[in-house]
């Protein structure tokens, strides 16, 4: 079995092919060494497919020189953390501090005294390799806070629909639903994200009404009604203001998901886009969902009847254009509406 190679590899960038000789003489016993003589075939050499560890960069060579490579490299989010050391004749104070303004992270006069060398990279290698271990650990913590924040939402969510949904699984369908939606329209990502990890909270204020009237098995009267209108404006107030962007997506869909495209809805009477993009989502899939689970006031209804009505409120309750995306991605909803079931959940 070969032995796997572990030694760092260093690029030498240089100009004058004999400088490069000298370094690879000092330095290939202890690393692998890759080597080009301008700028412009360093960038390639980083930005392709073997692994950089650290780069020693000459500052005057032609056609792309040391201190222009150096900001390209650093510019580049495939190359902005390798360690750079310039190794160079332009040895004054003005020179050096250039250098490190850049991104180097040392700054080498010639002609070098290989110890010297030797040492320097060592240190700035392990230096390098600390930076890499606190980076994994600190990315590594934030997922789990991030995982973390995001099961309290869901959990909050699930708290509240738990009044009238016993499995709490209609959050769950309608997220995803919500997210189907959010992604047919080619947002970015994290916006898309976003919808989906906000969406099981824009309930949330179901909490402040009393079961008497969420559970009510026949029509509210006017007073009732008029306490249940309050939920969305009781879910803003729970959620409060807050800098995090998921607390305040999540705010944004509970006060405004039961708003109508043409101005009818509830709590402010918001029309059109006026209505946030997220709320106008959240909109279309609330209502599918509901429509198609039992609740203690009614029947399911059938998905041909659920999708009609969503198609005939294109314009009047819903935004149009989010009705034709719904009825695109409505086999990936129906699917996940078959893995959330909820005598599936029952039963396991």
């Amino acid at each position: 079995m070969t032995a796997v190679d572990t030694k760092p590899t260093i690029l030498i960038v240089d100009d004058v092919s004999e400088n490069i000789d000298i370094l690879k003489g000092v330095l290939q016993d202890k690393y692998k060494i890759k080597a080009a003589t301008n700028g412009e075939r360093a960038l390639k050499v980083a930005n392709g497919s073997s692994h950089i560890d650290m780069i020693l960069m000459d500052v005057m060579m032609p056609k792309m020189n040391g201190y222009d490579a150096c900001k390209a490299l650093k510019s580049s989010p495939s190359t902005k953390n390798i360690p750079i050391i310039f190794v160079t004749a332009k040895n004054q104070d003005d020179d050096e501090k250039l250098g490190l303004e850049l991104g180097a992270v040392d700054y080498i006069s010639k002609p070098i005294n290989p110890a010297i060398v030797k040492a320097r990279i060592k240190t700035q290698l392990a230096l390098s390799d600390q930076n890499r271990e606190l980076e994994r650990k600190v990315q590594e913590r934030t997922e789990e806070l991030n995982q973390s924040r995001l099961e309290i939402i869901q959990r909050l969510g699930r708290a509240a629909e738990y009044k009238d949904n016993e499995t709490g699984l209609h959050v769950v369908r309608m997220s995803h639903y919500s997210r189907l939606i959010a992604d047919a329209l080619d947002y970015n990502d994290e916006w898309t994200e976003l919808v989906f990890a906000a969406a099981p909270m824009h309930d949330i204020g179901k909490i402040g009404i009393p079961d008497a009237i969420l559970l009510k098995p026949g029509k509210l009267d006017k007073e009732e009604w008029g306490v249940m209108l309050q939920h969305p404006e009781f879910g803003a107030n729970i959620i409060g203001d807050h800098d995090s962007d998921l607390l305040k997506m999540s705010k944004e869909i509970a006060v405004s998901h039961h708003e109508k495209w043409n101005g009818s809805g509830y709590p402010n009477k918001l029309k059109g886009e006026d209505i946030p993009l997220s709320g106008r989502i959240i909109a279309i899939a609330d209502v599918f969902d509901a429509l198609t689970t039992e609740r203690p006031y009614k029947k399911a209804w059938t998905i041909e009847d659920a999708v009609k009505l969503i198609n005939d409120e294109a314009g009047s309750h819903f935004d149009p254009e989010l009705v034709t995306v719904f009825n695109d991605v409505l086999p990936q909803i129906l699917a996940i509406k078959e893995q959330y079931e909820e005598s599936t959940f029952e039963e396991s």
